[in-house]
């Protein structure tokens, strides 16, 4: 029993919190995130008094599509719906028992891998009856809470997925296999009409190839000899099912030439780091990707301070037409600018775009910047900015 615990560990989220707020507050909450990022582990730990179904069964999301109310009847509020995404039709007859005891609050907590699919049933029939948060998998931070040992490098090949680190037994190039094969047979049929899986495949590794770089759809289909409207819809498809994030332009009107193109990140580093068979830290010291992979690392950890933050749609990078800052942190016009270097010692020359940067969107907006490094302490560098481990960020 002791060595079980030892090996299983539950990993606190950081998004309990406020998903406990929502249950108090709200009739209905929507989970949302990739498969595998923890969503009803988290709900079934936090309200172990709720019932529980799962429409991953085929016979439980036949009878909640085609029987909605006897579905209802069998599974009575409070109650966690699992991969809901399954049973569109679902969603009209929720409304309907949602309003019969609106002032009821947490009676529907509800789960989903297919973030599109999802979205638009919430919004057609619980439009102001349901909070929506979204569960990414794990942060440096929550990693480092129940093992402080593991190193950044081991973070970003292993990937942040809970299981891996509950169970550190568990072999990730395994896992990696495993899970692509599943999200390829499930979520991508489910998802795009996709004749060829294969070519999906092949997709799939081409964005990883390109992350942390500007999106150019119509490369991507050409190198992967598929027609422009395909790849937007496939590309569609991965994000909808959590698997890579479009990071949008900063843009004023002071600044004119900005790109409006987004930048392309795979969603986690384990996952980008298996498309590229990047299995141990030596290779992932030796690969050339190296910068990339770990700007997309960078990323995720903002991502997840932003989340904690509670602000959404507040993140961001920078470009003209002959510099590009890597992230800006937008709060109420007042700017955070971050640089995203693979090196343990950054120096005044990392610093140049953000001066240049603050110079063009003016030096009263930007309250500070930083040089996101593998340094195992911040230290002052040139101009006011600073270089910074990813674990004091936030």
């Amino acid at each position: 029993m002791i060595l079980s615990y030892i090996i299983n560990v539950w990993i606190p989220r950081d998004i309990e919190p406020r998903l406990q707020r929502s249950v108090r507050t709200r009739p209905v909450v929507v989970l949302t995130g990739a498969r595998q990022t923890g969503k009803t582990s988290t709900l079934l730990r936090l309200f172990p008094k709720y019932g529980f179904v799962s429409l991953d069964l085929p016979t439980e999301a036949e009878q909640a599509e085609k029987e909605p109310q006897n579905f209802l009847s069998r599974h009575p509020s409070p109650v966690i719906i699992d991969e809901v995404q399954y049973a569109p039709r679902l969603f009209r007859h929720l409304k309907v028992v949602v309003d019969a005891s609106r002032a009821r609050n947490g009676q529907f907590l509800l789960t989903g891998s297919q973030k599109f699919t999802l979205m638009k049933s919430v919004s057609e029939s619980l439009a102001g009856r349901a909070d929506i948060r979204e569960l990414e998998t794990l942060s440096f931070g929550e990693i480092h809470s129940i093992r402080p040992s593991t190193t950044i490098e081991t973070t970003i090949v292993r990937g942040g997925f809970p299981e891996l680190h509950a169970n550190p037994d568990i072999d990730q190039v395994a896992f990696y296999n495993s899970y692509l094969a599943t999200y390829l047979e499930r979520d991508v049929r489910s998802l795009a009409n996709v004749g060829n899986l294969r070519d999906f495949e092949r997709f799939l590794r081409a964005c990883a190839l390109r992350s942390a770089n500007l999106l150019n759809k119509a490369d991507l289909a050409r190198d992967v000899g598929i027609a422009p409207s395909t790849a937007n819809h496939w590309l569609s498809t991965l994000e909808a099912s959590g698997q890579v994030v479009l990071l949008e332009p900063w843009f004023s009107n002071r600044t004119k030439s900005i790109v409006k193109s987004p930048k392309l990140y795979l969603a986690d580093t384990g996952l980008l780091c298996a498309l590229l068979n990047i299995r141990t830290e030596d290779a992932l010291h030796q690969s050339p990707a190296a910068g990339a992979i770990w700007e997309t690392f960078v990323f995720a950890q903002l991502r997840s301070q932003e989340r904690r933050a509670g602000r959404v749609g507040s993140l961001f990078f920078w470009r003209d037409r002959t510099r590009e800052v890597d992230f800006v942190v937008d709060i109420g016009g007042q700017l955070d600018l971050f640089e995203a270097k693979w090196t343990e010692l950054p120096g005044d020359d990392d610093t140049v775009n953000l001066n240049f940067a603050r110079t063009v969107v003016g030096r009263s907006r930007v309250t500070g910047g930083a040089v996101i490094s593998r340094t195992p302490n911040s230290f002052p560098l040139s101009s006011g900015f600073r270089a910074l481990p990813v674990s004091e960020l936030g």
